[in-house]
């Protein structure tokens, strides 16, 4: 990505989203967003009841006092819905919940609800991604079924993300490590924790947990509030 595109704020979370110990990093979103009215899209939790994620987003923004807007686009036809994609390119904070991120790359790759969440990125906006929608928006993506990658939407090149990383099963991490092309950078983010980059480029740590950075196998682990440079 040229630096002429960082025109938001991503946040790319390792999972956990809306729950305990995440308020002070949505908190933080929000003031960034200048907004009260976070869009929440579950579509990648399509069959895992979508309606109780957005019932949970509801109720954990409103302790923070902000509300939601869920727009339930669930699969291909709806995310090529023209009145969707005029809300979301409007929108000043969207939230990509945890799910399937092979079921949500189906229901976004190409199509006019991407092109919208990109939209309000490049017009300042606040894109939050967690676990398969952090996974999914980098590429390349980690292959939820192995460990292995995919090929992901690459609003972030070259930056495959490890979701969950702090419970994560060994040899998928491993699998993930051995197998990142030479001129990709793996990063492993805990649940609850962020790797935010700001609208200048920079990227930090924001949360409960680390985010790791792999350069083959060595390793190096950021907590709340640190810099990491030379990400892509």
């Amino acid at each position: 990505m040229t630096k002429k595109n960082r025109n938001g704020t991503l946040a790319l979370i390792g999972g956990g989203e809306w729950s305990v110990g995440s308020e002070s990093l949505d908190r933080e979103l929000l003031e960034i967003a200048d907004t009260n009215e976070v869009v929440v899209l579950p579509s990648a939790a399509a069959y895992e009841h979508p309606e109780r994620v957005a019932e949970s987003a509801a109720a954990y923004f409103a302790t923070l006092g902000a509300k939601v807007k869920p727009l339930m686009v669930l699969n291909r036809r709806e995310a090529e819905d023209s009145d969707i994609a005029t809300v979301v390119k409007e929108a000043r904070f969207i939230y990509l919940s945890d799910g399937s991120p092979l079921h949500l790359r189906s229901v976004l790759k190409d199509s006019l609800l991407w092109d919208a969440i990109v939209t309000s990125f490049r017009a300042g906006g606040v894109l939050a991604a967690s676990g398969a929608g952090a996974t999914l928006v980098c590429d390349p993506m980690v292959d939820p079924r192995g460990g292995a990658y995919t090929v992901g939407l690459g609003l972030v090149s070259n930056l495959a993300v490890f979701p969950y990383h702090g419970t994560a099963a060994d040899h998928m991490r491993a699998r993930s490590i051995d197998l990142l092309a030479p001129d990709a950078t793996l990063v492993g983010i805990d649940e609850k924790t962020a790797l935010i980059r700001s609208a200048d480029g920079e990227w930090r740590v924001a949360g409960t947990g680390t985010v790791t950075v792999y350069e083959g196998v060595a390793a190096k682990s950021y907590s709340a509030g640190k810099k990491i440079n030379n990400l892509t």
